[in-house]
């Protein structure tokens, strides 16, 4: 499956902070569908000080972040991301993430689905660093990237993965779990979009039962 990200568009890399925020990003999509303006929800957290951070540079922070993935979000998805499941919310979080993050999203087409669909459930830091190396080729954006920074992004990535249910650790090794993408879920995703469904480590087949 593709996606719509501009072939020569540049990773962002700003992914650094935190994992995927899930309590956060529900308080903030409340507010929303109160306000419906993203500016004043900012404001709001950040004068309230909702997100609970310890200083006020961290709240700016966190906020940012979390509004910049929550606007990738249609209103239909973010009325499911505020009254929805836990597995459906997480299941949301991990699109918007991919959609604000093209290096996410190709990571999670090219290894992350690839591997499941291939029956290799595995998945170790060694596949992302060769995912990685192999971007940098044709990413000059990457090749600048120090290798602390490298290893935090590797490192909140997965996370991420791990948060939004697609990764678990058993006997110590990450192992690659498949979502439930419920028929309520699907249906709440735009159907101009089915290049969205590949961020998820699912056979096709699964997709035409509903998510079952």
């Amino acid at each position: 499956m593709k996606y719509k990200h501009k072939k020569d568009e540049k990773y962002r890399l700003s992914f650094t902070t935190g994992g995927l925020f899930h309590p956060e990003s529900v308080t903030l999509a409340m507010r929303f569908k109160i306000t419906q303006d993203w500016k004043a929800v900012r404001d709001q957290t950040l004068l309230e000080n909702l997100l609970q951070a310890r200083t006020h540079n961290s709240a700016k922070r966190v906020c940012s972040e979390v509004i910049s993935r929550l606007k990738t979000l249609t209103a239909d998805e973010l009325d499911l991301l505020i009254c929805g499941t836990p597995r459906e919310q997480e299941s949301l979080l991990w699109i918007g993430v991919c959609r604000r993050y093209r290096l996410i999203a190709d990571f999670a087409v090219e290894v992350l689905r690839e591997r499941y669909i291939s029956l290799r459930d595995d998945l170790s830091p060694a596949d992302f660093d060769a995912f990685f190396n192999r971007k940098a080729e044709w990413h000059p954006e990457l090749e600048k990237i120090r290798p602390g920074t490298r290893q935090k992004l590797r490192q909140v990535l997965f996370k991420m993965m791990r948060e939004a249910g697609l990764l678990a650790i058993l006997a110590g090794e990450y192992r690659i779990r498949a979502p439930a993408l419920t028929p309520k879920l699907l249906s709440a995703l735009p159907r101009e979009r089915p290049e969205d469904l590949g961020f998820f480590p699912v056979f096709a087949d699964e997709l035409k039962r509903g998510g079952s």
